[in-house]
Order: C-alpha cells, then structure tokens, then sequence
C-alpha cells in the first residue's frame, strides 16, 4: 500500500514537472500513429454524476480518451478545442472521454462549471491513477485514439488543440461508416 502511494506521488511529480515544460507552448495539431495498432487496455469509471461508464460500450465508435488535470495548463487550454471537436464529429460517432487524473470529483465539478460552453462530452474521474497506470501514461496530458474495433491508433502527449484541420483529418477517416 505504501509501496502504491509512493508511486502515484512520483507519477504525480513526474507530471507536475511535464506541465510546467509544455505551460509555455503552444498546443500541438498532430497525432502520432501507433506502429503496432494493440487493444485499449479496459477502462471502467464513474462520471461526475457517479454514473459509471465502461470504455467497451463504445465499441464501434471512434473514442479520443483526454487523460487530464484541473491543475495542468495546457490541459486547461486544450478543454474548449476538445468541446469543438465533440460538437462537430458526435453525430458522426465520435466519443470524447476526458479522465481527470487524481482529483476528487469536487474538485473536477468546480473546474467543469467554470468553462463556457460547459462540456457535452463525458468528463470521468480517476482519483487513484488506477486507470492512467494500465494506459502506459508519460505525462499529462496525454491523449489516444480508440478507433471503432477497440484498437489505440493514435497517441499525443501534451496539449493539443482538437479541432484544428489537420488533427480532423486524421480522425474523419476512422470515424465508422453509416
């Protein structure tokens, strides 16, 4: 057990410091392909209303999974691209989840509530790192594309700005077919 919270405070540290490099910059507009597309390792957590969402009911749609923090600030600035992002591509079979990493849903709420327009998308707690420790994470944020069979596709770590052209035209294409 204390071998676990070492080990979620150095995670904690490790992003902490990742942040506070990529404050600075600018948000990025490119995914990285995954070489060896491999299946999104499970995901089971409970949204801000406590309802619990499981990454396997949205087989058969593309799924952009946001691992983020209140406190990062390119995570910040990514939130509103996220929202455009979702606004433009749900109807075509798009699913956002952003998985707040190591807060408290209080805490996820007050920061949720202060954005304008609030989130459409799914906003998920991950108080314990339970979930960012089996998804391979090097910071926050991080970000992979989960197309229509389950399988990652795309990765980017640091801020991205979503709906910028050129990150569209990497997801439209995997969106599934009507």
């Amino acid at each position: 057990m204390i071998f676990k919270q070492l080990l979620s405070l150095l995670f904690v540290a490790l992003v902490a410091f990742s942040a506070h490099a990529a404050e600075s910059g600018a948000l990025g507009h490119e995914l990285t392909p995954v070489a060896a597309p491999y299946p999104a390792p499970a995901m089971r957590l409970k949204d801000l209303s406590g309802r619990q969402h499981d990454l396997a009911e949205f087989k058969g749609k593309l799924v952009v999974v946001n691992f983020w923090a209140t406190w990062c600030p390119p995570c910040r600035r990514e939130m509103p691209s996220l929202e455009r992002l979702n606004k433009r591509l749900a109807g075509r079979g798009l699913v956002v989840l952003a998985v707040a990493a190591g807060e408290d849903a209080e805490t996820v709420r007050g920061f949720i509530g202060e954005l304008k327009p609030t989130p459409s998308f799914t906003v998920l707690a991950d108080p314990e790192f339970s979930v960012m420790q089996t998804w391979n994470m090097r910071g926050l944020p991080t970000t992979f594309v989960v197309d229509p069979n389950g399988m990652v596709i795309y990765t980017a770590v640091g801020g991205r700005e979503f709906d910028h052209a050129q990150l569209i035209k990497r997801l439209v294409p995997h969106l599934p077919r009507k």
